[in-house]
Order: C-alpha cells, then structure tokens, then sequence
C-alpha cells in the first residue's frame, strides 16, 4: 500500500515515525543486551525503507553477515513492507 506524497512530505518533520518506534521497540525486545538501538526512516517518513543501527554482546564471535540475519530474522514480519533496509551492527568495545 502507498501512501501519498503529502503525507510524506508532513512525516519528515515528525519527531520520530510510527514505523521507527515501532521497529525500535521490536529490536528492544528481540535484543535485550543492546546498548544502542537506532532506527532512521530514510524514505522520507512513507515507511519504505529504514537505516538500522545496533550495539549489542549478542552479536560478539558472529561474523558481520551473521548480525545483519539475525536482525533480519527479528524484524522478518516488519520487512514484508519495505523496499529496502540498511543495517549497521557492532559489539560493544567494553564487553
């Protein structure tokens, strides 16, 4: 489903999208070790496509490839409704 552009145009000045808190709570609960969890909606606020950030132990001796299928996996229902995802995981320096 696709929203019109002027709903659009009003999220990009929306604090944080529904998507975004929505998203953002998923991961929380899916990854209860992360020290940082961000979550950027860069289509604008139409919900297309997200840039996720995460900090957490869970993804400690996983190779790169292996954090972004576990992110993948945790958000599998949220996805079905994007057109992209950009994901950027790390573990914590001070473990």
């Amino acid at each position: 489903s696709s929203l019109p552009l002027l709903h659009c145009v009003h999220r990009m000045f929306a604090s944080q999208t529904e998507g975004e808190l929505n998203i953002t709570h998923v991961l929380k609960e899916k990854f209860p070790r992360a020290t940082a969890i961000k979550v950027t909606d860069i289509s604008g606020g139409c919900g297309a496509m997200y840039e996720i950030t995460i900090e957490s132990e869970e993804f400690k001796e996983k190779r790169t490839v292996q954090q972004h299928q576990m992110v993948n996996q945790a958000l599998k229902e949220e996805i079905k409704g994007m057109h992209g995802l950009r994901i950027f995981t790390s573990v914590p320096k001070c473990l």
